[in-house]
């Protein structure tokens, strides 16, 4: 795929062997550390660590790396402000889309979900849920302008959060939008989040507010491989892998809704608002002709004293999501250390970013004097500087943390691509993260994206700048007029016409965004801040202590 701006994939380490088998990573960010020296026991089955002690020694050789020269050439100026303008109108239209989904269902849906229901909107409850910092929300616009019309966020928030100082990713579902019904983009999306999970060994929590599946769309959500029935299997999954799942019923559960919960390792109900089932009372009364009340269906106490699908009885949100903390304090986690990695900040402005994000391949800057505004103290340690020189491969620190680099500089020649392989062999080999840099020119954008990473090669993380396009070809490049003796030229006119602009729609960020073909769209700006998260996140899967049991819990 054709990709006009910096696309960053973020990848991890493959299974070894010994150890439960895990989705093998590639790419950016790919969370290889070696292992060796001093550093605390780790049981069988456990990953490799690299002392933290070391990383004073690896800062003091990153002082030595060469500094960038990330001054914009004046011959650059005018592409450089032209730029700027196009990153403000694309950074304009995202921030317009991102308040729209931050409403949920709308105003009114708000209402009759807080003052009605008496239940919290989904983002206080992750407000009470995480801990007090920021957290990486993922894909926020998927699901806008499909072809069965908007689904805010897809009908769910999920991300990564810190809970007790362990990131965990968090499924949430948004009973504002569309009564709280599953529409396909809703599974891709949990699916989504439940990949990367067990690519990063992350605990997962489930906030299951659900209404079950939209039954009008029910052939696109229940039979085949990747669709709702796939969370069940992921769930059990995760649980042999030893990832911990934990879940609040915080709403309505009902049909697939009610899978969650129970297949979760330990589950809360919260009484009066909580119920699970697989037919609600209307279905009941369908069946039957007899009234019953969605408390004694399924309600709190039902599940807690009778079923026993529920662990923990909670009288109210708040109490639910401490519940849910203290859960995660009886893991056998230790959060990240909490030292300060010192840091040098590029030499240059991050803000200087909107001018070098392309407006379109005519509009492409050299690629390193993006790299001086994201790599610690402008300092990169090139490989092969003088070979291949349309792809840039190197050596650079993130906030402390050591990354390879594998960014595209124009087309992707054949040296270029020797160049790359070697390079990412050698990552492998010393088990350092990369992070790939998508910016291909449109006549070879197919191949370049497969071997930069791409959606198909499973990275840990994949981001798009608002200005990025996607697409095998640059539809704005793309000719209308016919070939020459056409005998129908005046048809073969409109054909091209209505192709270029479906491929000029089908292109942009935002729709590739809104369809989950990557983990959401960022801020030039904040490109560093979120490769640093994404790094951490990462690395957090050395400190977790393994049980040795390989059994999935069983709760029923």
């Amino acid at each position: 795929m054709w990709s006009g701006a910096a696309r960053c994939s973020l990848g991890g380490r493959g299974p070894r062997a010994g150890s439960p088998r895990l989705p093998a990573f590639h790419g950016a960010c790919e969370s290889k550390r070696a292992g060796g020296g001093k550093g605390p026991a780790r049981p069988a089955g456990g990953l490799p660590c690299r002392p933290v002690s070391n990383r004073a020694k690896y800062r003091r050789c990153a002082k030595a790396y060469p500094v960038l020269d990330g001054r914009v050439p004046s011959a650059y100026r005018q592409v450089f402000e032209e730029n700027v303008r196009n990153s403000e109108a694309v950074i304009k239209r995202y921030s317009e889309l991102l308040e729209t989904v931050s409403k949920g269902g709308g105003e009114n849906a708000i209402l009759r979900h807080t003052q009605r229901n008496k239940k919290l909107f989904v983002r206080e409850r992750l407000k009470l849920l995480l801990d007090d910092e920021s957290f990486l929300e993922l894909s926020p616009l998927a699901g806008l302008n499909l072809p069965y019309g908007d689904v805010p966020a897809a009908g769910c928030l999920t991300g990564i959060g810190k809970i007790c100082g362990v990131w965990c990713v968090f499924v949430a579902n948004d009973a504002t939008v569309k009564g709280g019904t599953i529409y396909p983009i809703g599974v891709k999306k949990q699916l989504r989040a439940q990949e990367i999970a067990m690519q990063n060994r992350l605990l997962s929590v489930y906030l299951v507010d659900s209404g079950g599946a939209f039954l009008p769309l029910q052939s696109e959500l229940f039979p085949d491989k990747s669709h709702g029935g796939r969370i069940f299997y992921n769930e059990a999954i995760m649980s042999a892998m030893r990832i911990p799942q934990v879940a609040v019923v915080c709403g309505s559960c009902v049909a697939g809704g009610a899978y969650v919960p129970t297949m979760a390792e330990e589950a809360v109900i919260i009484d009066k608002i909580g119920t699970l089932f697989l037919g609600g009372p209307p279905l009941v009364k369908a069946a039957t002709g007899e009234y019953v009340s969605p408390e004694d269906l399924g309600g709190a106490r039902l599940h807690s004293e009778v079923s026993g699908c529920s662990d923990h009885f909670a009288s109210s949100e708040k109490e639910a999501y401490e519940c849910i903390r203290n859960i995660i304090s009886t893991l056998n986690y230790d959060p990240l250390p909490e030292e300060v990695v010192e840091h040098d900040s590029p030499l240059y402005s991050s803000d200087e970013l909107l001018g070098l994000a392309p407006q379109d391949c005519r509009c492409t800057l050299p690629v390193k004097l993006i790299l001086s505004r994201l790599m610690d103290g402008s300092r990169f340690q090139e490989f092969k500087a003088n070979y291949g020189t349309t792809l840039v491969t190197g050596f650079g620190h993130v906030q402390g943390r050591l990354v390879g680099i594998v960014a595209n500089n124009g087309e992707l020649s054949h040296d270029a691509s020797l160049k790359g392989s070697h390079f990412v062999q050698l990552c492998s080999q010393r088990s350092i993260p990369i992070l790939f840099f998508q910016n291909t020119a449109p006549h070879t954008a197919g191949p370049t994206n497969i071997s930069q990473c791409g959606r198909s090669f499973s990275p840990n993380f994949l981001f798009l700048w608002p200005n990025a396009r996607v697409a095998l070809v640059d539809s704005r490049h793309f000719s209308t007029v016919p070939q020459a003796g056409d005998s129908d030229c005046a048809g073969d006119e409109l054909e091209l016409k209505q192709l270029k602009e479906k491929l000029e729609e089908e292109s942009s960020a935002f729709y590739s965004s809104a369809r989950l073909w990557d983990d959401g769209i960022i801020l030039p700006q904040n490109t560093r801040k979120v490769i640093a998260q994404c790094l951490e996140i990462i690395e957090q899967q050395k400190y977790q202590a393994v049980s040795p049991c390989r059994y999935p819990v069983i709760r029923m």
